[in-house]
């Protein structure tokens, strides 16, 4: 897939101002849209993500809202039926289960309940992932739940670009979004344009491309594929690395037509990868490369435990090295 189209019109934002700029951006252009969760109006958000937006909108279009979940997409699901189009933020990813109902028997089932007729433009913004050294409850990936429930789309931006981009055409979709946000990467920086073509929400890029192993990844481990990839160019291996972006629904042309080139896949991601978002991409590329594959597909995830306490999570996280063995066993097979 080609990267958006620049018209030389840019600025270096961190993924924390490219949010704020693309929730900005969809304030001013549409008056339905307002934002609610806890903290995020007078505070800006606990990482800032929605500073200023309060002050320049409004209480009424920037909500600081309870401590109740449940509550807050509740209240959203009814805005939606009103016609607004609420952006709720969830403060952090282990916060997201006393919505969890509210999300999948409500939100994801009442396009299909209605025959079409209702439709529930909500976008829940979730920053997910480890690697802060945070305390319990604050570093999940509960993308897998998510993506797996028919009715919601689910997308994961890795970089300030995307994540400028992809906010805005969530906000539009007619579909109930649940967006990822990797908190980890919140202060990596990129030049952003403002002004350029932007590439569809829902499909996979690649982001470095190479002849010898496909790497797959998405939202944080993105960044840890393309610093593994960095690491085998210099011992003359040139990994393809790709950015999933979607995982609900997942973009596996661009995935099959590398593979087809490559003969070998590794996927990545911080989540277990017991029934993970891997296990189904591995799934699906063997029924259509398998006569292309040179090795099994091979997954990289978090081990199948409850997320560790922070001293130890650096050992529990993927990381180059994990990648790299990774790649190393499969052009070995």
């Amino acid at each position: 897939m080609a990267p958006a189209q620049s018209t030389g019109t840019s600025r270096q934002m961190s993924m924390v101002q490219a949010l704020n700029t693309g929730l900005r951006k969809s304030l001013e252009s549409d008056p339905k849209v307002l934002i609610m969760g806890e903290d995020i109006g007078k505070l800006g958000g606990v990482f800032r993500v929605t500073d200023g937006l309060q002050k320049d909108f409004g209480e009424d279009r920037v909500v600081d809202t309870p401590l109740a979940e449940s509550g807050i997409v509740g209240t959203a699901i009814g805005l939606a039926l009103a016609g607004y189009r609420p952006v709720v933020e969830i403060q952090f990813d282990g916060f997201v289960f006393p919505a969890y109902d509210q999300i999948v028997t409500q939100l994801a089932k009442m396009h299909a309940r209605s025959l079409g007729y209702v439709k529930l433009p909500i976008v829940i913004r979730i920053p997910f992932g480890g690697g802060i050294g945070a305390v319990e409850h604050h570093s999940e990936s509960p993308e897998a739940y998510f993506a797996h429930t028919a009715g919601l789309r689910v997308v994961s931006c890795s970089n300030p670009v995307d994540a400028y981009w992809m906010i805005q055409q969530a906000i539009a979709s007619d579909d109930p979004v649940i967006f990822l946000e990797p908190k980890r990467r919140y202060w990596t920086k990129a030049e952003v344009d403002t002004a350029a073509t932007p590439e569809p929400l829902y499909g996979s890029r690649v982001v470095r491309p190479g002849g010898a192993c496909t790497v797959v990844a998405y939202g944080p481990m993105v960044a840890t594929c393309l610093e593994a990839a960095a690491a085998a160019a210099e011992e003359g291996r040139e990994l393809e690395v790709i950015d999933l972006r979607s995982l609900s629904p997942l973009d596996f042309d661009a995935v099959e037509e590398s593979v087809k080139r490559t003969g070998h896949l590794v996927v990545v991601h911080e989540a277990p990868s017991f029934l993970g978002i891997g296990a189904e991409v591995a799934a699906t590329i063997t029924e259509r490369c398998f006569y292309h594959l040179e090795a099994p597909v091979l997954r990289v995830g978090g081990y199948h435990t409850p997320y560790p306490p922070s001293r130890v999570e650096e050992d529990y996280l993927p990381d180059l090295d994990r990648v790299l063995d990774a790649v190393d066993r499969s052009l070995a097979w």
